[in-house]
């Protein structure tokens, strides 16, 4: 390095040294041993426009070690981002750009939430997964509008992360040659040096899952090797991961241990550091010929956005469609409706699966696939290809039984923008996946997730298989739209919902077995979360039934059976209880009046969240257990989930003189106490 660059590389550390200690709080290890390499990156590599950064073509950007934040600020401040100096001295400070770890949508110039060590490496996937696809599917003959790369730095931490094999495997599978990962390989996690807890060979792992693997030697120092390995990985046509071999915390006291991960340096430690790297800045004093050698790399990328601008402007001209579907968020729905009829009765995946295929006709952004279950979810797109090395434009995606991977790269083919992805699995196995699902909702992204094998109704593949609590956890997490549907009409409204959702992810709840279409569900108001399915003659109704999903025509079967005894009762169709939750006080009391007391909710899962809806005085018939192997509709028998059993708890609720045994739930097994010999 040259004394300038040498300059500007410590600037970049001071910057984050000085934000973390003024905070009192951060991550001081990775910021000073990382500095190089994301220097390199920034200045020599990447391309960006600190003034336009949503440029669709820029270069993208995930700091997967999401704790170092405070290095990607002092990048983000000295490119000439929206990110001024008393930004960084508000570092993670209430309502500042500057929180803990950084967030998209927040932040000019962060392209992903990260912090969860792995998943940043598993949203890279996804948008380099993006670029290939977007780029076969829309570039046209000397006009390569898509065309750039993804970049990670990774931590130790990160590939320790079970996400990390997930995401590596799938990325070189499909040899995705524009990832390139920088691994900031410093030997040391948060507990002590690695070799505690990790001996594998990186080398021969990522090798084994075809990517190209690169080793800079003195990364703290050696900015010519790091950029040479870049450009490098550059012209492979596999993923990269270049070791960049560091010292965590270099130059400060009790560098190259865990000490220094986590820890602000206090002024005795600063100045020891500024000692080492003959430093005389005070703090957040930053030299203006430092700052012009920044702005002078970022005026070198100007050429590339400028001629970018140039076509991409010829390219809406002669393809203005196309740059509709890349550049317009909502899909198109119009006119996508179910074909089925009341009084049919087809599972809510199969009803899924076919409104799954026009919406897919309708939107050539529109693209997913599953974790190696997409003929039991039904989310194949017909006759749309499949995505692969050889065939790009594919629609249809193999994510292999990697529900985590699969759900994290969805998140960075939405980050990445142009396109509308999903993913599914079994609504059991979201327990795999749910992490990423939080970061889709704290990051806004409309992610599409589907959660087919809804309930007990599964049956005979037994409790392994059979959701229970996942629904009320998945219920609890802000800003993510769960929709069960009662039936083919539900589900068609609930696509409709999903395509026009473009500030949060959804989760598609279907189901297995087969349900009736009911005529009252034409036209379903979906998108209020709940509403008035069939009503009391009354004026007063003697109760009501609140359920979602398969339990709907349940509780449409006992306002039957409760009207033959002389009580009229409404029933509510609860398809997602967010949205219900959302909707005006005045149309919530409309369909949940404040004085009827009298109210039975029914879901084939765990019971809490329906409490808040049935009051003091109601009652819930759920799952609380878990469930058996056997037939799914004799589970169902077995649970309570009957109309005699239902008309039952109702009439006891309601203070009516029960009937004959009614009330009385069948006998099932328990399931045994594990024997102490296995404790």
């Amino acid at each position: 390095m040259n004394k300038t660059e040498v300059a500007a590389v410590n600037a970049l550390r001071f910057l984050s040294v000085d934000m973390i200690s003024k905070a009192k709080s951060g991550h001081p290890g990775i910021a000073i041993g990382a500095a190089p390499m994301a220097y390199t990156l920034f200045e020599k590599v990447m391309n960006f426009n600190p003034k336009d950064p949503g440029w669709f073509n820029r270069d993208r950007f995930v700091l997967s070690a999401g704790h170092g934040s405070a290095l990607l600020y002092s990048l983000l401040h000295l490119n000439g981002f929206n990110l001024s100096l008393a930004d960084l001295k508000a570092f993670r400070q209430l309502g500042s750009k500057t929180p803990g770890h950084p967030e998209a949508g927040w932040t000019s110039g962060v392209d992903a939430s990260t912090g969860p060590l792995g998943q940043g490496l598993g949203m890279a996937v996804g948008m380099a997964m993006a670029e290939r696809h977007l780029a076969a599917t829309y570039n046209r003959p000397c006009l390569p509008i898509i065309d750039h790369y993804t970049y990670v730095l990774a931590g130790d931490g990160d590939l320790m992360e079970g996400i990390s094999q997930e995401a590596l495997s799938l990325a070189g599978h499909h040899q995705l040659g524009k990832l390139i990962v920088l691994h900031d390989a410093n030997q040391v996690s948060l507990d002590g040096p690695l070799n505690l807890s990790s001996s594998e060979n990186q080398r021969q792992r990522f090798e084994a899952a075809g990517w190209d693997y690169l080793v800079v030697e003195h990364g703290d120092t050696d900015v010519a090797a790091i950029e040479q390995a870049l450009q490098q990985a550059k012209q492979t046509a596999q993923p990269t991961l270049i070791e960049v071999q560091t010292t965590i915390g270099y130059g400060a006291p009790q560098a190259g241990t865990n000490k220094v991960h986590g820890a602000p340096l206090d002024a005795a430690g600063r100045q020891a550091l500024a000692d080492f790297f003959k430093w005389e800045a005070a703090p957040f004093e930053i030299d203006q010929t430092i700052r012009d050698h920044f702005a002078a790399a970022v005026a070198g990328k100007q050429g590339g956005y400028e001629a970018w601008q140039k076509m991409f402007a010829t390219y809406q001209a002669k393809y203005p469609q196309e740059t509709a579907e890349l550049t317009h968020a909502p899909l198109s729905v119009a006119g996508v409706k179910t074909a089925y009829q009341p009084g049919d009765k087809v599972a809510t995946r199969q009803a899924s699966a076919e409104i799954l295929q026009k919406v897919a006709a309708a939107n050539p952004q529109f693209w997913g696939g599953a974790a190696d279950l997409a003929s039991s979810n039904k989310t194949f797109l017909n006759d749309l290809g499949r995505f692969s090395p050889a065939t790009p434009a594919g629609r249809n995606v193999n994510f292999g039984v990697r529900e985590f991977g699969m759900a994290a790269a969805l998140n960075g083919m939405n980050l990445h923008g142009g396109n509308r992805a999903f993913g599914s699995t079994f609504l059991v196995f979201t327990d795999y996946l749910k992490s990423a699902v939080r970061q889709a909702a704290l990051m806004n992204l409309p992610t599409v997730f589907v959660g087919s094998h809804d309930s007990i109704a599964v049956g005979e593949d037994g409790p392994t298989h059979e959701p229970i609590e996942q629904l009320a956890g998945f219920r609890a997490m802000p800003n993510l739209d769960v929709i069960r549907p009662a039936d083919a009409n539900e589900t068609a409204a609930a696509w409709q919902m999903i395509a026009k959702t473009t500030n949060r992810p959804s989760l598609l709840v279907t189901s297995r077995q087969a349900l009736p279409v009911l005529a009252e569900t034409v036209g379903a108001p979906v998108e209020r979360g709940g509403y008035i399915l069939a009503d009391s003659t009354k004026q007063v109704p003697d109760g009501i039934l609140i359920a979602a999903g398969s339990e709907v025509s349940l509780a449409m079967d006992t306002k039957a059976l409760l009207a033959e005894e002389g009580l009229d009762v409404r029933v509510v169709s609860m398809p997602c209880l967010n949205r219900f939750d959302e909707q005006p006080q005045a149309y919530r009391d409309q369909v949940l009046p404040p004085q009827i007391e009298n109210r039975v909710a029914l879901e084939m899962g765990a019971s809490a969240p329906w409490y808040k809806y049935v009051g003091l005085r109601g009652q819930v018939i759920g799952v609380d257990r878990f469930g058996l192997s056997g037939d799914g509709q004799e589970l169902a028998t077995a649970f309570g989930f009957t109309p005699s059993h239902v008309a039952a708890t109702f009439k006891q609720l309601a203070g009516v003189r029960q009937l004959g045994a009614a009330s009385v739930l069948p006998a099932y097994q328990e399931r045994p106490t594990r024997a102490a010999s296995f404790l």
